[in-house]
Parts: C-alpha cells; sequence; structure tokens
C-alpha cells in the first residue's frame, strides 16, 4: 500500500523524460530541415525555361513502332500580354486555383505538410499547389511523380516569387498553363472552346476556362453528360468563390450561375478524319486508363505502340464498304467489325462505322445486344456441370418456366408457337439451328444456370456491368448484363465487338484467355515508360474449349453460319440478332474465327436500338453480318497457314436425373400451319424505306446467286406468327417500314434441307420479368 505512490512517481518521471527528449529531437530536426532548406535554395539556381516544353509532340504507331498512324495536337500557344487578359479572366483564375496568390510567398506551406502527410500514409503522390508552384512546374520541371520534384518545385518557387511580380507570374502562367483540347494558354484556350479572343470573353466563358484548369479533361463538355454536370459543380464552384472575394457583383455571380455558356461546335482536326480519329480516340482513353493524362499525351513527347496493324484495320473498313447494302448511308446505319489474336489478346483492326468528323462514337466500343452469340457460353458452362454435346434439350416450341414465362422457337411452326426441331436434340444440332428452346432448357436443367453462365462469360473475356481489374476489357464494362437475368443465354447483354471477338479468340485458344489491349508499349522522354506483358489465364478446360469450338464449326458448315464457310479454310462461329423494346429487330451479328484470327461484326441503326427490320433489305445475322465478316477475313487470312480447329473430345460427366438420351432429330421439314400465309422474306423489301438524309436506293440489293435444294440459303419460306394482341398501325416507310409489309423476324438461317417453313428466330410469346422489352435473340 505504501510503495505505489513511488511506483506512480517514477512512471510520471519517466513519461516527462521522454517528452524532453523527444521535444529535443524535434527542435534538432525542424533546425536540421530549415538549414537544408536553407542551403539547397542557396545553392539552386533558376534553370533555362524547359525548351522541351514547347516540342514535345506524342506520336502513335501502328505494330512493330515504325509506321505512324497519326500524333496528338503539337502545343497550341498564342502569348498574350497581361492587358490583353479580362478582369473577369484574371480574377476567375485566383478564385479557382489559389485565393492567397496577391498576398502568399509563392509557397503554401500547409498545403505541402497535407500533400507529404497524405504521401506518407499511402495516398497518390500529390501536393496542394498555389500558382506560382504550378507555373514553375511546368516551365522549369518535368511530369516526374517524387518527393525530390516537389522540394525543388517548392524553392524554385520562391526564388521566382522574389525576382518576378505578381502580375508577371500570373501572366505567364495564364500564357503556359493547359486548358484541355490541346490549348496551352489563354488565347489558344478561348478559341478552343469558344472560337473568340480572350479580350471577348463573358463572365461565364471566363468561369469555364477558370473551371476546367482543375481537370481538362473530366471537366471539357464535349466530353459527355457526366462531364457536362462536373463541369457544372466546379463553375458553380468558382463563381461563389468570386463574390466571397469581392470580385463580381453578387446580382452578375447570381445571374451567371443560372446555366453555362454556350458552347459552338468545334470542327475537329482534319487529321483526326475517317477512322483515324477513332483510333487516337481510343489510344487516348487507354493512355488515361494507364495512368497518362492528357497533358502528358498532349505534350509530353510519348512515343505510343500499338497492336493495330495496317493490313487489320484496311481490311475492316474495306470489308465493311465491300458488304453493306448499297444505298444506305453510315449516318443511320452503323457497322462495327473488330478483330483479336488468340493467344495474345491483341486488337489488331477495327472499324468504328461513321467517319470520325461526323460522329464521334466508336460503335466497335459502343456495342449492342448481343442475341444468340451468347449461345457458346451457355453451352461451355453446361459441359463445365456434366453435360456433354451428345446430350438432349427440348427442342419443340414454346418453353414454358413455372411462373408461366414462355420462350418458343423461330417461325411458327403447326401450332402457331414457334417450329418444332424434336424434344431431344443434341448440343451441337441446338448450336447449328440456334435453337431457343433447347439453350433455355440447358440453361434452366443447370445448378443455378444463369448465374454460372455469367461467371463463364466473365472468365471467357466479357467484362462485368462495373470495372473489375480481374475481367478487363475494351470497353471496361457491360451493359444489361445481369446473373440474375433468368434469359441470359437469349443475349439480352450490350457488349461491345472488340470483347466479343476477344471472347471467342479464348475458344480458338483452345480455353486459354488473355486479355484485349490495344497499347503494345509507351517510352515517354521522363523514363515513365511502359510494356504490355498481360499474362494469359485458363477460363475454360481445353476439352471444354474443344467440343464448344466444334459446334460452332459446324454451325458453319451446316447450320446458320454457312456463308463463313467461303473462307475456304476451317473457320467456327455464331449469328446473333436482337430485338428492342418495341419487339423490333435492332441488331445482327456474326462472330467467328480461326485459330489465328476471331472477328466480331456488328450491325445496329440509329442510336443502336432502332428498327432493323422492314427498313435494311434483310435483317438475318447469316445475313449482311456474316457477308461482312467473310469479306474482313479473306484478306486477312490469305497467305496464311491453313491450320484445323480443334477436334471435339465429347467431354461427358453426370447430367441431372432425368435427362433423355439424344435421339437425332428428323430431317424431313416440318409441316407450314395451313392457316397462315406464307411471305418470302429477300434482300428486296416490298416496301423499301428511304433513310433520312441518305441517299435513296438506286438498285435493290439481291443475291448473286440462287441456293440449291442442297446447300445453305439465307431466303428462306417464314410464316408470320400470330399477333399477341391487337394489331396497331404499321409504321410508314420514313419511320422505317412496315412490319406488316415484311416477314415475322426470323434470323440465323440454316441448312435448306432442313428448315422450308421457318429458320431460326428465337421469340418470346410473354415478357420476361428480368427484362424491360421483348427478345428475339436468333
Amino acid at each position: 500500500m505504501t510503495r505505489a505512490p513511488k511506483q506512480k512517481g517514477a512512471l510520471k518521471r519517466r513519461v516527462l523524460k521522454t517528452v524532453k527528449w523527444l521535444s529535443i529531437l524535434g527542435v534538432v530536426g525542424l533546425l536540421l530541415a530549415a538549414g537544408g532548406f536553407y542551403y539547397l535554395y542557396t545553392v539552386t539556381d533558376i534553370p533555362d525555361a524547359n525548351e522541351d516544353f514547347e516540342a514535345q509532340t506524342s506520336f502513335v504507331y501502328y505494330a512493330g513502332g515504325t509506321e505512324e498512324i497519326g500524333s496528338y495536337a503539337t502545343q497550341n500557344r498564342v502569348p498574350v500580354a497581361f492587358e490583353e487578359i479580362p478582369q473577369e479572366l484574371r480574377d476567375a483564375v485566383v478564385a479557382a486555383e489559389n485565393r492567397t496568390f496577391w498576398t502568399d510567398s509563392g509557397i503554401d506551406p500547409k498545403g505541402i505538410a497535407r500533400a507529404f502527410l497524405n504521401n506518407a500514409t499511402g495516398e497518390s503522390t500529390q501536393g496542394a499547389s498555389t500558382i506560382t508552384q504550378q507555373y514553375v512546374k511546368v516551365l522549369y520541371l518535368t511530369q516526374e511523380r517524387s518527393y525530390t520534384r516537389k522540394v525543388k518545385e517548392a524553392i524554385l518557387s520562391l526564388k521566382v516569387a522574389r525576382q518576378q511580380s505578381k502580375t508577371e507570374i500570373l501572366t505567364n502562367y495564364l500564357n503556359t498553363i493547359y486548358f484541355g483540347r490541346g490549348a496551352y494558354g489563354v488565347q489558344a484556350a478561348a478559341q478552343a472552346y469558344f472560337t473568340k479572343d480572350v479580350g471577348d470573353l463573358t463572365l461565364r466563358e471566363s468561369a469555364v476556362l477558370a473551371s476546367v484548369l482543375n481537370n481538362p479533361t473530366n471537366l471539357d463538355p464535349d466530353n459527355g453528360r457526366d462531364a457536362r454536370q462536373e463541369l457544372k459543380g466546379r463553375y458553380d464552384y468558382v463563381l461563389e468563390s468570386m463574390a466571397e472575394l469581392d470580385m463580381v457583383e453578387p446580382a452578375a455571380a447570381e445571374k451567371a450561375l443560372k446555366r453555362l455558356p454556350t458552347f459552338p461546335e468545334i470542327d475537329a482536326e482534319s487529321t483526326y478524319g475517317g477512322q483515324k480519329g477513332h483510333v487516337l480516340t481510343l489510344v487516348r482513353s487507354e493512355l488515361r486508363r494507364l495512368g497518362y493524362s492528357d497533358e502528358e499525351i498532349d505534350g509530353g513527347g510519348l512515343e505510343v505502340t500499338t497492336t493495330l496493324t495496317p493490313q487489320a484495320m484496311k481490311a475492316a473498313e474495306d470489308g465493311v464498304l465491300a458488304a453493306k447494302p448499297e444505298g444506305f448511308g453510315d449516318e443511320q446505319l452503323h457497322i462495327a467489325v473488330a478483330s483479336v489474336e488468340p493467344g495474345t489478346g491483341a486488337l489488331r483492326g477495327f472499324y468504328g462505322g461513321q467517319d470520325y468528323l461526323q460522329s464521334q462514337l466508336n460503335w466497335a466500343v459502343e456495342g449492342g445486344m448481343v442475341g444468340s452469340t451468347f449461345k457458346p457460353f451457355a453451352l461451355a458452362t453446361a459441359i463445365q456441370q456434366g453435360y456433354s454435346i451428345r446430350d438432349s434439350f427440348e427442342g419443340n416450341s414454346p418453353y414454358e418456366f413455372p411462373d408461366g414465362l414462355q420462350v418458343r422457337n423461330e417461325g411458327v411452326g403447326p401450332d402457331g408457337l414457334g417450329n418444332d426441331y424434336g424434344s431431344s436434340v443434341d448440343g451441337v444440332y441446338a448450336m447449328e439451328q440456334s435453337i431457343n428452346t433447347a439453350f433455355v432448357d440447358m440453361s434452366a436443367s443447370m445448378d443455378d444456370g444463369p448465374a454460372k453462365i455469367y461467371e463463364t462469360a466473365e472468365k471467357m473475356g466479357v467484362p462485368p456491368p462495373e470495372a473489375d481489374q480481374e475481367y478487363p476489357g475494351i470497353p471496361r464494362t457491360s451493359v444489361d448484363l445481369s446473373p440474375e437475368d433468368t434469359l441470359i443465354t437469349l443475349g439480352r447483354a450490350r457488349i461491345s465487338p472488340i470483347n466479343m471477338a476477344n471472347s471467342y479468340a479464348t475458344i480458338a485458344n483452345g480455353g486459354e484467355r488473355a486479355d484485349v489491349h490495344l497499347i503494345e508499349k509507351v517510352v515517354s522522354p521522363t523514363g515513365d515508360d511502359y510494356e504490355w506483358d498481360g499474362p494469359t489465364r485458363r477460363a475454360l478446360d481445353e476439352d471444354i474449349a474443344a467440343d464448344v469450338s466444334y459446334t460452332m464449326e459446324q454451325t458453319v458448315l451446316e447450320g446458320t453460319g454457312a456463308t463463313a464457310s467461303n473462307l475456304g479454310r476451317p473457320a467456327a462461329g455464331k449469328t446473333g440478332t436482337a430485338t428492342n423494346d418495341d419487339d423490333e429487330v435492332s441488331s445482327a451479328w456474326f462472330v467467328g474465327f480461326t485459330p489465328q484470327l476471331s472477328t466480331a461484326v456488328m450491325y445496329v441503326r440509329g442510336d443502336g436500338d432502332d428498327q432493323l427490320d422492314g427498313w435494311l433489305p434483310s435483317y438475318f445475322g447469316s445475313d449482311y453480318p456474316t457477308d461482312t465478316w467473310l469479306a474482313v477475313m479473306q484478306p486477312l487470312m490469305e497467305g496464311r497457314e491453313v491450320e484445323e480447329l480443334a477436334d471435339p473430345v465429347y467431354v461427358d460427366g453426370d447430367a441431372p436425373d432425368g435427362q433423355e438420351d439424344y435421339v437425332p432429330p428428323s430431317t424431313e421439314a416440318p409441316e407450314p400451319a395451313p392457316t397462315q400465309p406464307q411471305p418470302q422474306p429477300s434482300r428486296t423489301p416490298s416496301a423499301q424505306p428511304t433513310p433520312t438524309e441518305e441517299p435513296t436506293p438506286t438498285e435493290e440489293p439481291t443475291p448473286t446467286e440462287e441456293p440449291t435444294p442442297t446447300e445453305p440459303t439465307d431466303d428462306p419460306t417464314i410464316l408470320p406468327p400470330p399477333p399477341p394482341e391487337e394489331p396497331t398501325p404499321s409504321p410508314t416507310p420514313s419511320q422505317g417500314g412496315s412490319r406488316g409489309a415484311s416477314p415475322s423476324p426470323a434470323a440465323d438461317t440454316g441448312p435448306a434441307e432442313r428448315r422450308t417453313t421457318a429458320t431460326s428466330t428465337p421469340v418470346m410469346a410473354a415478357r420476361s420479368p428480368w427484362t424491360t422489352g421483348w427478345l428475339w435473340p436468333w
């Protein structure tokens, strides 16, 4: 009891002693730091202005790094005097970037301390810079991210603040800083954003230029709705800051806050014409993803080597022009192509659609609903769960779920609910003819089928709805892809042609997936280089990939992709078609591969969801998309060694109880419904629409050869299904053609001997609770 006070006293003395020595060490540390900083200050001279700063253009090259694709704008700079810069613009920049500019010493000690603390705790290398510091960094230093550079930046800022007046510093800063769009300095920025001289800028326009300095990419209103919304938030902050600092009358600020200024249309540089603009824009997007800023891209002297080849880019464009229907301009009809190399994931070529100067939408990236091209993912998943491509599935129509949802095959059939292929069709025949009911039966028979199909698609190359580093792609996300979608196998998801080509490349490569990529190497003057070294990883067992490949090879030889067999070498593929919420055909696809190359082709219209049936001469995936695929692949395969596709292994596990043995389907054609009319679809519609603002077709495209009874044909007899409800008025030709004058939606046509009443057109007889519209994913 009597010893406790002594122990407490001893502890207190030890604590005080520790605090004393820590304080001494802290003071010594501060003195040493101050002494070191002073020493560096005395020995550091202001260097010459960065000579490279004004001429470091970045170049983009084809694969190999020798043939140039294009370059990003050299630094666009027109210096102006302080008096030529409106007072409102000067004030806006100070309010936005450095409120204490007119009174500080050129550095912000609190900001520097905060930056060092953030960096020490694992945050990104950063520093809250004053206007003087930003000016010094741009004019005298590099974009290197390091503590050494930040210390040097602080020292030079103090020296510059002592040698130059605040007016000189602000003028130089406003003439050198990057505003985006390749514009350095306020005069170039005024022209780039508003096509006027800096002296003519309004308060609203000045606030915009002061705002975009914070992030020229994310705040550029031309970069979409999200960028415009972010700009409005920053714009409001700038105006409110100006009002708080008495730089502008409150009434003027309140009026300007109501809206952003009007942004005039800016003509793109002619060097971006044709597909080149799509290439340079996609390269820029991928460079940003790798961590390069727009300032580095436009003025950092980067040398970027892509995976693209001039041969594949030319083949994509020439193939589209050769196979597309005559008389349909690309303002409404959007055709996309992407070719990916199996085993490496290298994007070798693509076609993004309309001339970049007319439209900046790259449809090889935008994508659309993929329809039946999603079915190979379902078959691969089924084999993983113990099924075999010899196992049988429901081929009769309709297929009804317990909740009453019905899915039917294409055409009409004897009962008016889609073609019947037999109650026992194997996986090969189901893929050949794109039989909806068989694939829905397959998915429903699996253990947690939709979710497992979703996982398989991700592993093979389809990005998830939210970006995930484990499942990258170009772009990094897919739309309307859900593991809870009961009808996922029918292809409601919207996926880019680039990612579809890479997913099929996984099959071509024996189930080994390589991430698709566009940039092979980046060389930077600062040494901040990059080189692709992405590994491959197994997505499917090799034997499973072989069996899936075999069914797709039979689809080309015997089924809906028969046109692709004219390539004259082993090829595999799948056709696909899908519909929009109005039950109109809105996309048509063919994705196929040889062992050396995987290519996806997509046809869409308008905003990607507009009607194709009744507007195009044919909306079948087996028609124009497959023709285009053939036209693209023929020159790319010319001179290459003929390689065989994998032989089937017939992987077989334990199928669920009740799985029936396979019974070969009858080769006899089903009897047509006696009460239904039998219109004959062809490439020449009965009511040809005149696309808005496009030349009227002067010659109806027709097949060059009539198919023989023993060869595949894309001109079957199709019976329209009975309407599910009261008929509605048909649209006029100017609205996209009359559905009443057109055949019932059908596609993925197969061999003539197996289809006389219809071909493989997937149809839903009821709306899915997981979808917002009807699906026809053939």
